[in-house]
């Protein structure tokens, strides 16, 4: 079965983000495939190589790279909502005129064209977390 996963939810703000990683790694050692992990919304600061949480807290970047390397997933960062909270890529950064980049390895910006092919070539589309 083919999944692809909708995150809104930033990884400090409650467990829907922590809960997407469980669940698209719960996936991957099913067997089952996992096609494209779509951060929207608050969503977005998962794609960000510079949060720094407490010792006490889950840092759910490594993970997410892990899961990619292993598996070949797309984690992709809409860039609309990205450019918004300043998660940008090295060429936006520059195009956009903003002294760095944080796009972290492993993720990529696209658009709301990528959501609705994962939606139209996945049997599942997951979402975790919401708008509030």
């Amino acid at each position: 079965m083919k999944f692809s996963l909708v995150v809104y939810s930033a990884p400090h703000a409650g467990e829907s983000a922590a809960t997407a990683l469980r669940f698209a790694q719960a996936v991957a050692r099913q067997g089952h495939q996992l096609l494209r992990v779509f951060f929207y919304a608050d969503g977005v600061h998962n794609g960000s190589a510079l949060p720094a949480p407490p010792q006490d807290e889950q840092n759910l970047l490594r993970p997410w790279q892990l899961l990619q390397r292993e598996t070949g997933v797309e984690l992709v960062v809409c860039i609309a909502a990205a450019q918004r909270r300043g998660v940008l890529s090295q060429s936006e950064a520059k195009r956009l005129e903003r002294p760095a980049a944080n796009l972290a390895e492993g993720f990529e910006l696209g658009g709301l064209g990528q959501l609705a092919d994962a939606s139209a070539h996945s049997d599942r589309l997951v979402t975790f977390g919401g708008p509030a």
